[in-house]
């Protein structure tokens, strides 16, 4: 049956109107009616596609409500790569990169024509970078970057965002075929302080939010925060389209994109510079984060003939401002234990904002660190970021100094925080290195166990195979088993086509672990499947976890000071940080599940002795699954000891001292089905 023409058109003009709304409000910064009557456009709109669904079209803005929830991201690669640039921090620095670049420049055919080149000059946002692909003028998926090579489709959560558009503005060239816009996904300051006003969570950074944001399985979630996207380059297959970084800009704004205001052309780089200063101090009143400027290669052609060294482009760096102090109290010093045996001291704070972003904890690099700033528990401090990443304490405000305090003993932290290993420190080397330990060993037992039953059950990455892969280099950290390959596995000793195949399914199924299993995974020390199945139900979100302070982890039952120290340095630990980062970039999506009303909550089981019908481990799965708690020894707080074939005497006998009922194997199945 067809459609009367006059709802068609009804639905094509209301359409057409909306999203014209939407281009003028986003991309010129002005408004050609109220929000109310949008909303009420919108309103008429979704009433017609709800009685005719044959009138809703791909680009409608009906189309960008939140639909079901995913059960995982898909995995695209990307048909170019995504780069990421390399810092400079002062004029000498960029002058340095001009010079390689121009001699580069000047060996390629184009020759003495690069030195007419000039600049492309842009706000650099502290956000993800996002990959938006249009055929035929249809946004037809959405990619995070990811490792650069391959990202996730995220297109469910893109639609939401309303300056980006489902449709692009017409154009006889880039509406047509294959186009790609390139940007990134922000939350603007005024935002992220209402959501963290509002919000029992609070979230550290802007960029931290928008990435969990976009990484949501939920769309619904994504469509409560008013993400923003900012375009920032413009690829199509036929390059000569693009000819220049300034034509780019122009065009994405025609195309219906939001660009940075502060994107524009300098001659050279006398005019590059002088601008970088001005910006200097004009980028606080910007309503997104920023920490530089990114400076490019205007001419397109010369940029890509450029080409890239490692993973940055030749023809662009990006210019960072130098780092913004604050200053705070040392409420602790912890040492993290490294992946290569080191004992690195790590200075723990009360929270306080550095360069955008909050600040807990600075490492301290070594003992002789410690004793050169002569920093004690209960200094005030002076913190900056280097490179506007890593935290430092620069020096200790001595005239503030509690009257109490006292120097740090560096080997009596040692053996406090880790009693059962012994350090030392050989020659001239400014470490304590755990004896007995080195960095494949740690290497080892840290893929088994993060592969382990225990952690992510990843089957085929037992202690043999995990071997051998990192002695054939394939693996230096746990991160790289999700860049693992099947050319990399098939001439190996142990593997075959199907094994091969079958071990790289198991490491990809387990990018959505539960969170309890995730954070147990990790190794953390004192953090055992019990805690970590604690830690999990207080902070319900991982990232809320690497943000917790000491504080906030001794309000969780079942750990003491020893456990919220070792937590606080896993995190503060570069390496560690590094890592999960890294995990998160893969892939790897840690998944809730709230069992507070799950019929085992409350319930606390010990197993002791054979079980017939499932492993021990299996058991502890069960229990945990179903809201229980698991322990290995039976105290006054037990309510269950499970008592299999075979078993010892002490806990059949405290147990009974104690009064705590004993199950037999069928009534504990009774029990948990």
């Amino acid at each position: 049956m067809s459609l009367n023409p006059e709802i068609v058109n009804r639905a094509k003009q209301l359409r057409d109107i909306i999203n014209n709304y939407r281009y003028h409000y986003h991309v010129l910064d002005e408004s050609i009616m109220s929000e109310a009557a949008a909303d009420a456009l919108k309103h008429e709109l979704t009433e017609l596609e709800t009685k005719y669904p044959k009138l809703i079209t791909p680009d409608s803005p009906t189309q960008r409500v939140a639909g079901q929830a995913l059960n995982k991201f898909a995995k695209v690669t990307h048909r170019k790569r995504m780069i990421s640039l390399n810092d400079v921090f002062n004029d000498a620095e960029v002058y340095k990169w001009w010079d390689r670049i121009f001699k580069v420049g000047t060996s390629q055919h184009f020759g003495s024509d690069f030195q007419r080149a000039d600049f492309w000059v842009d706000a650099k946002m502290d956000g993800l970078a996002m990959s938006l692909q249009y055929e035929d003028g249809i946004l037809a998926r959405a990619v995070t970057r990811g490792d650069g090579l391959t990202g996730e489709d995220v297109t469910q959560n893109i639609k939401t965002i309303e300056s980006i558009p489902l449709k692009l503005q017409k154009d006889a060239i880039f509406s047509q075929g294959y186009t790609e816009i390139r940007g990134e996904v922000i939350i603007n300051k005024k935002e992220f302080e209402k959501i963290n006003q509002n919000s029992e969570v609070k979230y550290a950074n802007p960029r931290n939010l928008a990435a969990g944001t976009i990484r949501q399985l939920d769309p619904k979630i994504v469509a409560s925060r008013k993400l923003e996207f900012h375009a920032y380059d413009l690829l199509r297959d036929n390059h000569d389209e693009v000819p220049t970084n300034a034509f780019a800009y122009q065009k994405l704004k025609k195309l219906g994109f939001a660009i940075n205001h502060e994107a524009h052309l300098e001659k050279d780089l006398s005019s590059v510079l002088k601008f970088a200063h001005d910006f200097e101090k004009a980028r606080n009143d910007l309503p997104f984060n920023t920490d530089g400027l990114v400076i490019k290669i205007n001419q397109r052609k010369w940029y890509d003939d450029l080409g890239v060294v490692g993973k940055a482009p030749r023809g662009a760096v990006a210019f960072k401002y130098p780092a913004e102090e604050a200053v705070s109290v040392v409420r602790d010093i912890v040492i993290s234990l490294g992946r290569t045996g080191a004992a690195t001291p790590v200075a723990i704070f009360k929270p306080v904002l550095v360069a955008g972003s909050t600040v807990r904890h600075a490492s301290l690099h070594n003992a002789d660190e410690i004793s050169r700033l002569d920093v004690r528990i209960g200094d005030t401090v002076i913190i900056y970021k280097a490179g506007d990443i890593i935290p430092q304490v620069q020096k200790v405000l001595l005239e503030l100094r509690p009257k109490k305090t006292v120097p740090f003993d560096f080997e009596k932290a040692l053996k406090k925080q880790y009693p059962e290993l012994h350090f030392k420190r050989t020659g001239e080397d400014v470490v304590y290195r755990a004896q007995n330990l080195n960095s494949k060993l740690i290497l080892e037992r840290s893929v088994e166990y993060y592969a382990s039953k225990t952690g992510l059950d990843i089957e085929g990455l037992g202690g043999r195979n995990v071997k051998l892969l990192i002695e054939n280099g394939l693996i230096k950290h746990i991160a790289d088993l999700y860049l693992l390959k099947k050319t990399d596995l098939i001439n190996l000793e142990r593997f075959g086509e199907l094994s091969a195949n079958n071990l790289l399914s198991a490491i990809e199924n387990s990018k959505y672990p539960p969170l309890a299993r995730f954070i147990t995974a990790l190794g953390i020390r004192h953090v055992g499947a019990q805690t970590a199945s604690d830690i999990a139900q207080h902070f319900q979100d991982f990232i809320r976890f690497a943000e917790s302070s000491e504080e906030e982890l001794l309000t969780i039952d079942g750990i003491g000071k020893i456990g919220a120290e070792s937590i606080v340095a896993w995190f503060a630990d570069e390496d560690n940080d590094k890592l999960w980062q890294k995990l998160f970039e893969l892939g790897v999506q840690p998944i809730f599940t709230d069992t507070s009303n799950q019929k085992l909550a409350g319930i606390s089981f010990v197993v002791t002795g054979t079980l017939a019908t499932m492993s021990r481990d299996e058991a502890e799965s069960k229990i945990r699954e179903l809201g229980g708690d698991f322990h290995k020894i039976v105290t006054k707080n037990t309510t269950y000891l499970v008592a299999g074939a075979n078993v010892g005497k002490s806990k059949l006998e405290k147990a009974t001292k104690l009064g705590t009922k004993i199950l037999t194997e069928p009534e504990f199945l009774k029990l948990t089905a």
